[in-house]
C-alpha cells in the first residue's frame, strides 16, 4: 500500500507530468485543469477529437505489436492475465492498486474538490476527472452537480414497475429493474432510429450517460425505503451533493455519513475494465446497446457472490465470529475460527483479489477513515485483528496469490457503524457507485469509435490437439 509521507500528492503529481513532458498527448490527461468552462459536455467536445487521432495513430503505427502470449490456463482460468480491453477511465497495477486517470486514491483524496475543508472527494469531481482526464475546480463540480440534480427525475412507472415486484424481491434485482424501466428515456436509442451518423454517438451516450448517473440515486434510495421502511420515500435536497444527497435520501442526515458516502461513491465508481460488471456494461455497449441497457446488464454481473455481493458476505461473516465468539475475542480464537472456515470448503471473505498483490489500496482508505471516526467501534476492532490475523493464515495454505484484505473487508463495517445495517442491501451501494465509471468509459468508447466485441472461443478438443501438435513440432 502506498501512501503519501512527507512529499505532497501535488508535488508528486507536478513531478510525473515534468518526467513525462515530452508525452504531451499523455500529459494532458493528468494535468490541473486551467480552463474556466463550467460545462462538461463542451469540454468534451474538444478533447474527443485528438483522443481519435490519438488512436487513430496507434493503430496505424503500432497495430501488429504482441502485447503478450495466450496459455492454455488463461483459456480455461476466466481470461486471468490475459490483456484484451482498451478501458481509459483507470488503470489496475498489481502493486500500487487502482489508479483513476493517472491519480491514485490518496492523490484523488488531495486533488479533487470536497464538501468541507480537509473532507472526502466529491463523487462528481472524480466523474469529471474520469470523463476529462483533469482534475476539476470546485466551481465546475459545483456545477456538474446542479446538473445532476436537473436531470434527477424519474418517472412514476419506474416506480411502479420496481412495485410490481415482490418486497422479498433481492434489492439488487429491484434496483436492476428500475434501471431497465429508465431506458424507455433513452436518447440514444431515439437518435440511432432517426438514423444519426456514427461520429455523432458519443452525444446521445452522454445525455443517457448523465441522466443514469443522476437518477440511480433516486432508484436505489426507493428500493431501500421500500424494502426496509414501510416504503416511506425522501425527496431529493437541492442543497446537497450527490452523495450526501444519496445519504439524506436513504434517511441518514449526519455529516459523518454524508463524507461516508462521498468516499464510498468515488472509491468503488471503477477498477479498470476487466472486473465482472465493467467488462459486461462494456461487451453490451458494444453492440450498441444504449447505456441504460448496458448498466443494467452490468448489474446482474455485480450482483454475483464472486464480484459485488462480496460486501455483504463480509459482513455477516464478521457477525458470526461476534456470535460465536464475542466481541472481546482473542487473536488465537480468531485464528482457530479462520482454520475453521477454511477447513469447512468455505473462503474468509474479502481477502484475495484477482489482479492486485498487495493490500487493497480503497481498504486502506476506509481504514483511515474509521481510525478517525470510529476508532472504538468493536467491529472496527475486530476488522483490524483480522487484517493480522488472516493474511498469514492464507500464505500458510498456500493456495492464494494475494492474501491481502480488499475494498469489501472493509466497507460494511463502516455502514453498520452509522446504521445501514441491512448487509442485503449493500451490494446496491456498488451498483450506484460504478455507475460512474461505467458510464464514463461508455461515453469514450462511442466517442472512439470502438468496435463489437466478439473474442474467439475454442472446445477442449481444439485445445488437446493444438498442445499436441505444439509438442510434436
Amino acid at each position: 500500500m502506498v501512501f503519501l509521507k512527507g512529499v505532497s500528492a501535488l508535488s508528486r503529481l507536478r513531478s510525473r507530468v515534468k518526467q513525462h513532458s515530452s508525452l504531451s498527448n499523455s500529459v494532458r490527461w493528468l494535468q490541473m485543469q486551467s480552463s474556466s468552462d463550467l460545462d462538461l459536455h463542451s469540454q468534451l467536445k474538444e478533447l474527443i477529437p485528438e483522443q481519435q487521432e490519438r488512436l487513430k495513430k496507434l493503430r496505424a503505427e503500432h497495430g501488429k505489436v504482441q502485447l503478450g502470449n495466450i496459455t492454455v490456463d488463461m483459456v480455461i482460468g476466466g481470461m486471468r492475465g490475459m490483456t484484451g480491453l482498451l478501458w481509459e477511465t483507470s488503470l489496475l497495477d498489481p502493486d500500487e492498486g487502482i489508479c483513476f486517470r493517472g491519480l491514485s486514491i490518496p492523490e484523488c483524496q488531495k486533488l479533487l474538490p470536497a464538501a468541507k475543508p480537509d473532507g472526502e472527494p466529491l463523487p462528481e469531481g472524480l466523474l469529471w476527472l474520469l470523463l476529462t482526464g483533469k482534475v476539476p475546480s470546485k466551481a465546475q463540480v459545483d456545477a456538474l452537480s446542479q446538473e445532476l440534480r436537473d436531470r434527477a427525475v424519474v418517472p412514476d412507472y419506474v416506480f411502479k414497475a420496481i412495485d410490481a415486484l415482490p418486497v422479498s424481491a433481492h434489492p439488487m434485482t429491484q434496483f436492476a429493474t428500475g434501471v431497465m424501466a429508465l431506458q424507455v428515456q433513452s436518447e440514444f436509442q431515439k437518435a440511432y432510429e432517426k438514423g444519426i451518423s456514427k461520429l455523432k454517438y458519443w452525444e446521445p451516450t452522454y445525455e443517457d450517460a448523465l441522466s443514469l448517473i443522476a437518477r440511480v440515486p433516486l432508484v436505489a434510495s426507493y428500493v431501500y425505503r421500500r424494502i426496509y421502511k414501510d416504503g416511506k420515500f425522501i425527496p431529493m435536497d437541492d442543497s446537497l451533493d450527490y452523495g450526501g444527497n444519496f445519504s439524506h435520501m436513504l434517511g441518514f442526515s449526519s455529516h459523518q455519513i454524508h463524507e461516508l458516502m462521498r468516499l464510498y461513491v468515488t472509491i468503488h465508481s471503477d477498477h479498470e475494465g476487466g472486473n465482472v460488471s465493467a467488462h459486461t456494461g462494456h461487451l453490451v455497449g458494444s453492440a450498441l446497446s444504449d447505456p441504460y441497457l448496458s448498466f443494467a446488464a452490468a448489474l446482474n454481473g455485480l450482483a454475483g457472490p464472486l464480484h459485488g455481493l462480496a460486501n455483504q458476505e463480509v459482513l455477516l461473516w464478521i457477525k458470526s465470529v461476534v456470535e460465536e465468539c464475542g466481541e472481546n475475542i482473542s487473536k488465537e480464537q480468531l485464528k482457530d475460527y479462520v482454520w475453521k472456515t477454511l477447513n469447512g470448503g468455505k473462503v474468509v471473505p474479502g481477502f484475495g483479489h484477482g489482479v492486485l498483490r498487495k493490500t487493497d489500496p480503497r481498504y486502506m482508505c476506509q481504514r483511515e477513515f474509521a481510525l478517525k471516526h470510529l476508532p472504538d467501534d468493536p467491529l472496527f476492532k475486530l476488522v483490524s485483528q483480522l487484517y493480522e490475523v488472516v493474511p498469514p493464515i492464507l500464505t500458510e495454505l498456500g493456495k492464494v496469490k494475494n492474501p491481502w484484505p480488499n475494498v469489501d473487508a472493509h466497507s460494511g463495517v463502516l455502514l453498520n457503524h452509522f446504521g445501514l445495517t441491512e448487509a442485503r442491501y449493500y451490494t446496491v451501494l456498488f451498483g450506484v457507485s460504478r455507475s460512474i465509471g461505467i458510464c464514463s468509459q461508455l461515453i469514450w468508447d462511442r466517442a472512439l469509435g470502438l468496435p463489437l466485441e466478439r473474442p474467439k472461443s475454442v472446445t477442449m478438443d481444439w485445445l488437446e490437439n493444438y498442445c499436441k501438435k505444439a509438442k510434436a513440432a
